[in-house]
């Protein structure tokens, strides 16, 4: 069963939503946190996570002693990554597009059987040349590309199941979090590290830049509950058109 979405989830989706639509516009001076927890029947604490979460994403901007507006458009938009992508009975990608008013899809291509490379083998503490399913990916946002990824799964662990390709069977376009989940691979935690580089060719032409423009290469590695790694990928977004923020809950003390 999926995790009900949490109460501040919602209200950023309305106040989203609401923005959009022109309720508030660009350089406008939101309401008050006190009457936006009352107009929505939460509390303060609530409300306040949702801007925060505006913030994070560049939607809003806090200015001491004066209130939250609404930000100035950004050239380039902030990719958000955080926890909260995992929480979602859907794509997390297909999720992200869709909070920005986008629609999200993707070209994929799966190979059985591929032999992994000592570089993949290490991440997924695997011997070189054990058997894996290599995805590759073209993600796109209202038809326009803006990331690539290459995916690596041990057929250890997916091969004689349902889920052994990707894109394919009863959990197709779901995400590695929920499509392992079905076949009892519980992921416990994620670990991802950033890095910069520039567009190789084959890049560029796929992602519509040009040579030798600057990316995110982000390696991403999903591990299991045991610390067991299940799945990991190299990600890459093009600077050009995304800034990349992650999101990192901080843990409040017992009072």
């Amino acid at each position: 069963m999926a995790a009900e979405q949490p109460p501040y989830m919602r209200v950023a989706d309305d106040v989203r939503r609401r923005i959009a639509a022109g309720e508030w516009c660009a350089g406008e001076r939101l309401p008050s946190r006190a009457r936006l927890a009352v107009e929505y029947g939460v509390g303060a604490n609530v409300l306040q996570k949702a801007q925060e979460r505006l913030i994070i994403e560049g939607l809003l901007e806090g200015r001491a002693g004066s209130g939250t507006y609404v930000r100035e458009p950004r050239e380039r938009l902030r990719m958000v990554r955080s926890r909260h992508r995992e929480m979602r009975h859907d794509s997390p990608f297909r999720s992200d597009m869709r909070e920005r008013g986008c629609h999200g899809s993707w070209e994929s291509h799966s190979e059985a059987r591929v032999a992994a490379p000592e570089r993949i083998a290490r991440r997924l503490a695997i011997e070189p040349g054990e058997l894996c399913v290599r995805t590759v990916y073209e993600f796109l946002a209202d038809g326009r590309p803006v990331q690539l990824s290459e995916s690596w799964e041990p057929m250890a662990i997916t091969g004689d199941t349902p889920i052994v390709l990707p894109e394919l069977g009863p959990f197709a376009g779901m995400g590695v979090v929920e499509r392992m989940r079905s076949i009892g691979v519980v992921i416990g935690t994620a670990v991802e590290v950033p890095r910069p580089a520039r567009a190789t060719q084959a890049q560029a032409n796929l992602l519509g830049i040009s040579l030798g423009d600057l990316v995110i290469e982000i390696e991403r590695t999903y591990y299991d509950t045991d610390g067991r790694p299940v799945e990991t990928a190299d990600i890459v977004v093009p600077d050009v058109r995304w800034e990349i923020a992650y999101e990192i809950a901080i843990e409040q003390p017992e009072s």
